[in-house]
């Protein structure tokens, strides 16, 4: 499976991202450092505060 791998990913590369950036939907940056905060999740609370 690995051969057909690297092809499925160069033809996401070369169509799906141009066009996602085209649209503005495609991140350059991340606001926050963890995932948490980029995808907009709360904090949970701290339960051995």
């Amino acid at each position: 499976m690995f051969p057909f791998l690297s092809a499925g990913l160069d033809a996401c590369v070369e169509k799906a991202v141009p066009e996602l950036k085209r649209r503005g939907i495609f991140r350059r940056e991340y606001e926050g450092r963890a995932p948490r905060e980029n995808l907009g999740l709360p904090r949970p609370a701290n339960r051995f505060f």
